[in-house]
């Protein structure tokens, strides 16, 4: 089988996100209305635009305590620490709630609309009424939102609560409903689909580099993802379906995710890999992670 190339992919229909610039160690983004100040590790550059410029736009800054928590800092009372945003391509529309959080996210990854519509562009190229999605590692759902408007059968897996509550927010603001919500450990769950008999037309792996399940169990990328892999790949449906693995950890290359896939599925179609980016207004490119994907319609 050739090899394939290694692509640089960048959302194109963002209205409501904008990365303006990106350097220091930080970078300027405006969701909405409100633009930003958070950190970025990987932002190892010089900034493009002023410290002057930076201060001038912002309306709130993350300031860190930690590796894992901070502090928000308004340069005004009256910033709303909610609000709503909206994502729309050629085939679905959907919305989110996003909220400034103690550990500098704010309840979406907004690189992961290459993978969106990705996602919405094959579900409407299915011949599959109904087909099943399976997302794992869920988060606050902009995948499982976007399935489950394509017209799939979606279930969507976390190992967190509060972030499946979330998920379920941004479901009734995008006015879509019946999403299955799973709070459990993804491994545990592909292991007890596989028993049951199931597949899906569709399956969605964004996991962490570390994590821990609701019962406490360990999930560490470089330990666990290759079980992972070899299980979940169990579950797709022979016929009609797509498969993506998308990572963000430092070490990963996209070479390690095309071999993941490779091995745990040697009959692969449609090999696609490469890295997640975004274009900051200023013309700087931030790199956000190497994604896998596959197909077969």
């Amino acid at each position: 089988m050739p090899k394939p190339a290694i692509q640089a992919l960048t959302p194109t229909y963002w209205k409501d996100y904008e990365l303006i610039d990106c350097g220091d160690f930080e970078k300027l983004e405006r969701f909405g209305d409100l633009i930003l100040i958070r950190p970025e590790p990987q932002a190892v550059w010089a900034k493009g635009l002023s410290d002057a410029e930076w201060q001038k736009r912002h309306h709130i800054k993350f300031k860190g305590r930690s590796a894992t928590s901070g502090e928000w800092v308004r340069k005004s009372g009256n910033v709303s620490d909610r609000w709503h945003i909206t994502y729309k391509n050629p085939d679905v529309e959907i919305k989110f709630r996003l909220a400034l959080t103690s550990f500098k996210h704010v309840g979406i990854f907004p690189e992961q609309a290459v993978n969106w519509d990705y996602i919405s562009s094959t579900i409407k190229k299915f011949k599959t009424k109904s087909p099943k999605v399976l997302n794992l590692f869920a988060y606050t759902g902009g995948a499982s939102l976007i399935a489950k408007a394509a017209g799939a059968d979606t279930t969507h897996v976390d190992s967190i609560k509060q972030v499946v509550t979330w998920a379920n927010e941004n479901q009734e603001i995008s006015n879509l409903k019946d999403i299955r919500w799973v709070v459990e450990d993804a491994l545990k769950f592909v292991q007890r689909e596989i028993k049951r008999g199931k597949t899906y037309n569709g399956i969605i792996l964004d996991p962490p580099a570390y994590g821990h399940g609701p019962k406490g169990e360990k999930w560490k990328l470089e330990d666990q993802i290759r079980e992972m892999m070899t299980d979940v790949v169990k579950l797709l449906d022979p016929q009609e379906h797509f498969l993506i693995l998308n990572t963000y950890s430092l070490g990963f290359s996209s070479i390690i995710v095309e071999n993941l896939i490779t091995g745990a599925y040697p009959q692969v179609k449609n090999l696609e890999i490469g890295e997640l980016y975004l274009e900051a207004s200023s013309g700087i490119n931030l790199p956000l992670g190497v994604f896998g994907k596959f197909r077969s319609v």
